[in-house]
């Protein structure tokens, strides 16, 4: 019966990097229920954070980016021999059940994460992920825009004036009234990013009976992500 399996034997293109990337499903609503407090919820982000560090220890991607309850993950050594059905299913489920895990929560619905899978080749790498900072700040300006608007309208006003306006007038409007984004933290504007560092290990060679230096690579989760950058992906490794 193993024929009748609908993609089973598609998978990604051989000697190819991949970008997973993982979507919170219908998280406005999970919001909601768990009445997170905005524009940006402390404990959310504190389990977002632990959820990624699971994904990275399970696959070890070259490099992880999150936002809101967006995850990528940059992949170059491609798990489940490339199957695009087996990697949607078991990362939209780790994510899922990592997430559940790691929230000290009731739940009224089981949160789910859905998954995509992107081909990506060196040259587009930092365009992905400056897409999605991008995102990121747009998130960050929408957020705080609505929250103020929140204490000014009901929330049905309070949508409608912002569908109107655009991001310099969201950010004029905040500045005028007392919010400077720039001064919020750099998580909730560029995001979140995870990736191997090395540090410096000083021990003693006994058997050349001298001091010596070497390097231990550990992982690292930067919540002072800066702007991305052509030499911050190569920094880490992710593009040559």
């Amino acid at each position: 019966m193993k024929e009748y399996e609908v993609y089973s034997s598609l998978k990604v293109p051989k000697n190819s990097k991949i970008i997973v990337r993982l979507d919170g499903r219908a998280f406005h609503k999970l919001s909601s229920d768990l009445e997170l407090e905005k524009p940006y919820d402390e404990t959310f982000y504190n389990v977002i954070v632990k959820v990624c560090e699971d994904l990275f220890r399970e696959f070890s991607p070259v490099f992880l980016y999150t936002f809101s309850d967006e995850i990528s993950l940059l992949l170059e050594n491609i798990p489940f021999e490339g199957r695009i059905e087996k990697i949607n299913s078991i990362m939209a489920s780790f994510t899922s059940s990592s997430f559940v895990m790691n929230y000290d929560a009731t739940f009224k619905k089981p949160p789910a994460f859905d998954s995509r899978i992107i081909p990506i080749n060196d040259e587009d790498i930092l365009k992905y992920f400056k897409w999605r900072q991008d995102e990121s700040w747009r998130n960050c300006v929408n957020s705080y825009g609505i929250s103020y608007l929140k204490t000014k309208y009901s929330n049905n006003e309070a949508n409608d004036k912002i569908k109107g306006m655009k991001l310099n007038e969201i950010h004029e409007l905040l500045f005028q009234n007392g919010i400077n984004l720039n001064d919020v933290e750099t998580y909730k504007k560029r995001g979140i990013g995870i990736y191997r560092k090395d540090k410096k290990v000083e021990g003693f060679n006994k058997k050349e009976n001298k001091n010596q230096i070497s390097y231990r690579s550990y992982v690292y989760t930067d919540w002072e992500l800066p702007i991305f950058s052509e030499d911050f992906f190569k920094n880490i490794g992710a593009i040559k």
